[in-house]
């Protein structure tokens, strides 16, 4: 019997095999395989077995945020969307789940928030969930109450338009925060960290965060927690309101103190900035920590798509007049980005001779710098001046303040010099930045520094397609950049704005030739937990 079978099953085999695997999974695996997974370790024994307790409570409430975030933030149909997906156990339906929760939702992050899900909206709705689906810009414009705060959603009432606390809007959800962040307050022995957790708690009922943001800049404890409403990107509409995440995080004390010495000269940096003097803060706030830390868990607006390495909060410019704001290098996400992107990109578009000044080094201080110059130059309302223009702009701005403050430092003598590994792992860096296209803000903001370099002769494309950098002449073209980025700010001047990034915020025929040829790449992390 098992003979005359045999031909038969043979025959099957080969026709499954020969069957032709679904265009839809090919797809959305090639997309996939644009980020490398990765372990990120992080040692949670030398915590007390208080604070142990304390931060189970708080992965518990990133969780809850996450959920709210997904669910009720990025758009209307997320929640009943995910859990069709979760009911389709097919090869395609796993495969859609995965893509859907790496980016939190049916829109892929690294193709200008295209749908890769069907019978969805063809692009993320550029309001997210924040405003009615169906409301323009020039309705909201001309809305008397026209409310343009962080922290509420703007709804129907009838015909129209009406403004919802977050603390309303998400009570549910924020109330199950709030009273994980409770716990965890009653658990940890740190008088700090307890009083930003029952602030913060407090703040997710009362809709006002100023006093948790003071309380977060004073943290001085072994858990580093970062987790509310901060960053306007998916506010694509206005940039107006403020998308809900969580970083729990363990802080590297050793790292840590060998920051201190940035901190120490913000005032002098600042003081010597290349723009007019008169817009210069001439007391920076009193306040401003660094903290180096790995990253436990990272969740809602901090984990879709492209994977924070470091953060400058808060946003708010009335506590960063006050108290400044506070760095957090997510140490475990970079080196992780430098191992798995960075380095097989460098080796590409690097000219030969200057692959040997890449370093880790370099790429940890400029992330570093560029968190820190979020907090210096202009604070006199640029967002709400800027508007939609803002982020790139902002985010530009501390790219490339970033180089200056560190050339300053070595000119100073402050900082051992390495100018060389200093501007090519920026400029390898800069096509890791690229490849998530210029859609979105850091990308735009990247060409935009690309192309201005380029045409001051401070970076050079060779003809194999390699690109190298003239040391002679980027410390002036930097500090020229400098100048008209800040001067944008400081102006409030829109039309300004638009134009340099018309011009300079896109990816010339040199640059995309360049990327292309990184395709087989991974693009970014996917951070994975044991």
């Amino acid at each position: 019997m098992r003979l005359t079978r045999a031909p038969f099953l043979f025959l099957v085999t080969l026709m499954s095999c020969s069957t032709p695997p679904d265009p839809q999974l090919v797809e959305l695996q090639k997309k996939q395989s644009r980020f490398a997974p990765v372990e990120l370790s992080v040692d949670t024994t030398k915590l007390e077995a208080a604070d142990q307790q304390a931060l189970a409570k708080l992965v518990e409430a990133a969780k809850v945020i996450d959920e709210l975030y997904r669910n009720e933030q990025v758009w209307a149909g997320n929640k009943a969307l995910r859990e069709k997906l979760a009911a389709d156990t097919s090869e395609l339906g796993k495969a859609r789940l995965r893509a859907f929760d790496l980016n939190q939702g049916p829109w892929s992050d690294l193709d200008e928030h295209a749908a890769f899900l069907p019978d969805v909206p063809k692009r993320k709705p550029l309001g997210a969930n924040f405003y009615p689906e169906d409301m323009t810009r020039e309705e909201f414009e001309a809305w008397p109450q026209k409310d343009t705060g962080f922290f509420t959603v703007i709804r129907r009432s009838g015909k129209e338009l009406r403004a919802i606390p977050y603390s309303v809007a998400y009570q549910e959800s924020l109330s199950r925060a709030a009273k994980l962040l409770k716990e965890a307050a009653e658990l940890t022995p740190n008088t700090s960290l307890k009083a930003f957790l029952n602030a913060r708690a407090e703040a997710f009922v009362s809709n006002d965060y100023y006093a948790s943001d003071v309380a977060w800049m004073k943290i001085d404890a072994p858990i580093e927690p970062t987790i509310g409403p901060y960053e306007t990107y998916m506010d694509e509409l206005f940039g107006y309101k403020a998308a809900f995440e969580a970083y729990i995080t363990l802080r590297d004390d050793a790292e840590t103190a060998k920051l201190k010495m940035f901190s120490d000269h913000l005032q002098e940096i600042e003081n010597s900035l290349p723009f007019d003097a008169k817009y210069r803060n001439p007391k920076l706030g009193a306040l401003a920590p660094i903290r180096v830390v790995n990253e436990v868990i990272a969740t809602g607006d901090g984990a879709h798509g492209v994977r924070t390495a470091a953060f400058n909060l808060p946003n708010d410019e009335n506590v960063v007049r006050e108290y400044g704001s506070k760095r957090v290098m997510l140490k475990n996400v970079q080196e992780a980005k430098f191992a798995k992107i960075l380095t097989p990109i460098a080796s590409r578009v690097l000219a030969k001779g200057d692959q040997a000044n890449l370093s880790f080094n370099a790429f940890f201080t400029h992330i570093l710098a560029h968190e820190m110059t979020h907090g210096i130059g202009p604070q006199n309302n640029v967002r709400g001046s800027l508007k939609d223009l803002h982020s790139a702009i902002e985010e530009a701005k501390a790219d490339v303040t970033g180089l200056f403050m560190l050339q300053f430092l070595y000119d100073k003598g402050l900082l051992p010099s390495e100018e060389k590994q200093l501007y090519t792992t920026f400029l390898a860096s800069a096509f890791r930045t690229m490849r998530f296209g210029v859609h979105e803000a850091h990308g735009r903001g990247m060409a935009v520094q690309i192309n201005y370099l380029m045409d001051k002769g401070a970076f050079v494309a060779q003809s194999d397609g390699t690109f190298s950098v003239d040391f002679s002449k980027v410390k002036s073209a930097v500090r020229d950049l400098v100048g008209e980025l800040l001067t944008i700010e400081a102006e409030g001047d829109y039309a300004r704005a638009k134009k340099l990034l018309d011009e300079q915020g896109v990816l010339r025929p040199v640059v995309s030739a360049a990327i292309a040829k990184l395709t087989d790449l991974p693009t970014d992390i996917e951070p994975v937990r044991k």
